[in-house]
């Protein structure tokens, strides 16, 4: 089996400055969890995957959170508000009675129909995150779901798209952001199929799943890596951060007191990380 695997999960731009202040917060304690030799990014988790892996230092990273000088330029979603869609992905999801694909292409439908920003807007916002808009050498995956037909789509550094265009992909929240266009296809955001992917770690020793939206797809998915002989360890908000995120996820304003918190519970959490990340497996050689 390969060694390390680290799955980054939607959540936002709150999300976003979570994850950063997390992983930082590992560093600060000795656990640098961006060694690892698979990046697994979904929606939110997309943005910070290519962060992390840019060769930035974490701390610039954590400083393009919470410094309004290198923050993004963020826009004000013209779609659906969150927890509307919320409420709409869990009743398709319910009405679809075991069939995903089939949930998720109704969702694609949907979203569609739904004003927007205009994509070159919003494309140009992902473009801001990324300090670095080539893929790296490292193996990075990117997941977004095609509109029309539900099908999910991985893209990588040989998949012939931008690495720009693959985190818009798999960005697009449904109602909320336009679904965005590479070579024809129309793409809704990663997180449509599950909030983090992490079922594409499998094959990877040790896993570490960052997730500030976890769901009852990932609980399976987890199990199914556990049931592979993978160790797995979630991580996902704790009080204090869930606090920092508010009830609006989306919301700018949210970054610098998510990234606080996300450091802090980093922390917190290396202890319990550094026995998964650091501590050789049986039988292996780092």
């Amino acid at each position: 089996m390969a060694e390390r695997a680290l799955v980054i999960g939607g959540g936002g731009v709150a999300g976003i400055a979570w994850a950063n202040g997390l992983i930082v917060g590992m560093a600060d304690a000795g656990v640098d969890v961006t060694s690892a030799e698979l990046v697994v990014g979904t929606s939110a988790g997309a943005n910070v995957a290519a962060q992390i892996s840019s060769g930035l230092p974490l701390a610039e990273l954590f400083q393009r959170q919470v410094d309004s000088a290198l923050q993004s330029h963020e826009l004000t979603p013209q779609g659906t508000p969150m927890e509307q869609v919320w409420d709409q992905v869990v009743a398709i999801h319910a009405e679809a009675e075991g069939d995903p694909v089939g949930a998720r292409r109704k969702l694609g439908a949907l979203a569609l129909e739904v004003k927007t920003v205009p994509e070159a807007a919003r494309r140009a916002v992902i473009e801001s995150r990324l300090p670095v808009r080539e893929w790296p050498l490292r193996q990075l995956l990117i997941t977004a779901v095609n509109a029309l037909t539900g099908e999910t789509r991985v893209f990588d550094r040989d998949s012939g798209v931008s690495l720009v265009d693959a985190v818009t992909a798999s960005s697009a929240v449904p109602l909320v952001w336009p679904p965005h266009t590479i070579d024809g296809v129309r793409y809704t955001d990663g997180g449509v199929r599950s909030s983090a992917n992490a079922d594409l770690a499998a094959g990877f020793e040790r896993v570490l799943v960052i997730a500030a939206l976890p769901d009852d797809v990932l609980d399976t998915q987890v199990a199914g890596l556990i049931a592979e002989g993978a160790r797995v360890e979630v991580i996902t908000p704790d009080d204090a951060s869930l606090e920092a995120f508010g009830t609006d996820p989306l919301n700018a304003a949210t970054r610098v007191p998510a990234a606080n918190a996300g450091r802090a519970q980093g922390k917190s959490e290396a202890g319990r990380i550094s026995e998964l990340w650091q501590q050789p497996s049986p039988g292996s050689v780092l």
